[in-house]
């Protein structure tokens, strides 16, 4: 097991899960309930860490993490079906669903 993120917003934390366990990868949250601890703890020691089950996959969870949390980074598309603009962050388009390839 991998220590893969640390955020001190658990919403974060479990929205990076449940993308990943939609790829197929599984993790588990540390410290969810641990926020109680502050001030007798480090601040960041009572953040929600996500951990990766299995380490042969930290590459592909990495990459996906990054892409979700640098995606206000790319350039927004164009729905080809609506001609809608999209943020970069969406992959299927908001207004028609439709997709960008």
């Amino acid at each position: 097991m991998k220590k893969i993120l640390s955020n001190e917003n658990r919403m974060i934390v479990y929205n990076l899960k449940n993308v990943l366990q939609g790829e197929g990868i599984e993790t588990h949250v540390v410290n969810d309930f641990a926020a109680g601890g502050a001030g007798g703890l480090a601040t960041f020691d009572t953040w929600p860490e996500l951990w990766l089950d299995d380490d042969t996959q930290q590459a592909q969870a990495q990459e996906i993490i990054d892409g979700i949390l640098h995606s206000n980074e790319k350039d927004s598309w164009f729905c080809r079906a609506c001609q809608e603009k999209n943020a970069s962050s969406f992959k299927l388009c908001w207004n028609c669903g439709g997709g960008y390839e």
